[in-house]
């Protein structure tokens, strides 16, 4: 158990680092965590506390409550009770990941969900990328939004209103991976918007890109 809690904690701690290479978090915002497989633990990068200082003993290893277990080590993120209550109720989720990155807010900012308009959307998100409630920092009524608005989409992003981006995937580094796609898109989608009208794409099209990438793409 320990080894594998110490390979999560590189893991979470090395993905950090794509947050900022890609450019979807500025200063100490935006989190990352990991589901500890076979137990009702997770692991989630600590509060306040500088990408640059980040290593994987910094990590804070957390209950599916979200209460740490590391004593007087770092206080986990201020997200935590979202991400805990995301892997409380969706138990084939492995990865959260929050972010506000840009262009992504600004559509949550909104309100307004992305429109699937580009073959890049049908593929990683089987159609729009969803809005949720808004709702206040602290507690779990995030996470019951996230939970809520997920439920029964294809989408492993959702844009809270008036906050950010959270994503969910299998493992944490699918849910990085989502975070990246979905601040892509909305950049795109936002640019072609600026010139007209948007025309998604045929519910046909979006399900035949959806399957083709989920299970024959890339290598297997």
């Amino acid at each position: 158990m320990t080894q594998d809690l110490d390979s999560l904690r590189e893991q979470v701690c090395a993905l950090h680092a794509e947050l900022v290479r890609n450019n979807l978090v500025a200063w100490t915002s935006g989190n990352i965590s990991a589901r500890v497989r076979d137990e009702d633990l997770m692991v989630i990068k600590p509060s306040g506390v500088s990408y640059d200082d980040l290593t994987p003993q910094s990590m804070v290893v957390c209950d599916l409550d979200g209460k740490s277990l590391d004593g007087e080590h770092l206080s986990p993120s201020s997200d935590t009770a979202t991400h805990a209550y995301i892997y409380r109720n969706m138990p084939e989720v492995g990865g959260v990941v929050h972010t506000h990155s840009t262009y992504a807010t600004a559509w949550a900012a909104r309100g307004e969900p992305i429109p699937c308009v580009i073959t890049a959307m049908a593929d990683e998100f089987g159609g729009e990328i969803p809005v949720g409630p808004f709702a206040p920092i602290g507690d779990d009524k995030i996470g019951r939004g996230v939970v809520e608005t997920l439920s029964g989409r294809r989408s492993p992003a959702v844009l809270m209103k008036s906050h950010g981006v959270f994503t969910v995937g299998s493992s944490a580094r699918d849910a990085v991976k989502a975070a990246v796609m979905c601040e892509d898109v909305a950049r795109t989608v936002h640019l072609a918007r600026a010139f007209g009208e948007l025309t998604p794409l045929p519910t046909d099209q979006v399900d035949a890109l959806h399957e083709r990438y989920k299970n024959h793409y890339g290598q297997r």
